[in-house]
């Protein structure tokens, strides 16, 4: 995902940047080439051999270092970076960039540095919110400088209190965001709905079914990376939504469509992933419901379809997908669902087939559109997400 990308990462002295090695090691893992520079007294807790290791390039500390690889170190990483993070940041190295003092490798390095800039402090909790360090992060968010909260948590000093720093996937999550894809999504609005719908019965059973919300969420995900303002419209799911997006919360199909049509109008691209219940019950809580003999009967009425909504009432220029999820002719009654609800693509796939699905980590999908059906192999979610964002932004 970051192959031919390059990260600096800075690392100031503070016990949280054994995190940072972990972070160093997930880059490289990704592609990335990764170069670290430390302060000195970084040298405390980390050795710098730890981080050369991992990365298979010589930590920079000591800006008049005579045994250096480029002709003029920081200046060369510096135009080369993609992206700059500095995990953990102290209260010192924070007030040296906000100030513009460069005295050491870590600060001059970035301080030459066009990239993007992200800085994620770690310290004492009362430090953190010290009203000197405040001042200075608002200073380098006017610059341009994006700033990662810290979490709240136990300290180094065994105290509880924001000044945590935040752990090594999260702070990948925002090197991704930066680095990872080209923004060809940019100024774009995603609609997208993941998980499955849940009627209820009574206050204790409910009709659903088997979606996990993996496929909707690895669409937003990557519309999100591809620079696109995303709403994810999410019902139960078995993952966490990603990060960077809009999560609308929502229980039944009836929650759903009200949610999906409060956005849509404002919405460029809406694809519709979620497993909707088809039925719900008629009543929930009384004489419709029936018992005899251990058995049970259930009067009921079919939900709102959602997709043929959209389909009927789509503004001028919007791009609309839904996916059909079939056991016998798959092509067939998917391209039937295509003219029906007047979408522009139908991803379909079968239950039937090995790795596609509920709950797995891959799929295997057809997209349908009026000329043409495209094949997408087995692959994983996010892969084939990003292969029909790219197919519907085409569609523009």
């Amino acid at each position: 995902m970051l192959t031919g990308k390059t990260v600096l990462l800075g690392v100031s002295s503070s016990i949280a940047a054994y995190k940072t090695c972990n972070l160093a090691r997930m880059l490289t893992k990704l592609g990335a080439e990764v170069h670290v520079s430390m302060t000195p007294n970084t040298q405390n807790f980390v050795h710098p051999l730890t981080f050369e290791t991992l990365t298979q390039h010589k930590c920079l500390i000591d800006t008049f270092d005579r045994n250096f690889e480029y002709s003029v170190e920081h200046v060369s990483i510096a135009k080369k970076a993609d992206v700059v993070m500095i995990a953990p940041a102290s209260a010192n190295v924070i007030g040296k960039l906000a100030n513009g003092i460069a005295d050491d490798m870590l600060t001059t390095t970035v301080m030459a540095c066009p990239a993007k800039k992200i800085i994620a402090p770690a310290m004492n909790h009362n430090m953190y919110h010290n009203p000197i360090v405040q001042d200075n992060l608002e200073k380098l968010k006017r610059f341009g400088y994006e700033i990662i909260e810290p979490v709240k948590g136990m300290l180094a000093n065994r105290d509880i209190g924001d000044g945590k720093l935040p752990d090594e996937e999260t702070l990948l999550e925002y090197i991704l965001r930066e680095a990872a894809f080209e923004k060809d999504l940019a100024g774009k609005k995603v609609l997208v709905t993941a998980g499955a719908t849940r009627e209820s019965i009574d206050p204790v059973r409910f009709i659903t079914n088997h979606s996990s919300g993996k496929m909707g969420f690895a669409i937003a995900r990557a519309a999100m990376l591809r620079g696109a303002d995303v709403t994810v419209v999410a019902a139960h799911t078995d993952v966490e939504p990603p990060m960077f997006v809009n999560v609308v919360k929502v229980q039944s199909a009836e929650d759903m469509f009200n949610a999906v049509k409060e956005h849509m109008d404002s919405s460029d691209i809406i694809i519709k992933a979620a497993a909707v219940a088809d039925y719900t019950p008629l009543t929930t809580a009384d004489s419709k419901i029936k018992k005899s003999d251990g058995d049970m009967s259930i009067q009921l009425k079919r939900t709102t379809d959602i997709l043929k909504y959209l389909g009927q009432n789509r503004r001028e220029g919007q791009v609309i997908c839904g996916f059909s999820m079939e056991t016998d002719n798959v092509i067939e009654n998917s391209r039937k669902k295509l003219t029906s609800k007047n979408c522009d693509m139908i991803c379909a796939n079968s239950l039937r087939s090995a790795g596609a699905g509920f709950g797995t980590d891959t799929n295997i999908i057809t997209m349908i559109t009026a000329d043409k059906d495209e094949e997408i192999e087995l692959m994983s979610k996010f892969d084939a997400a990003n292969i029909i964002l790219s197919r519907l932004n085409a569609m523009k």
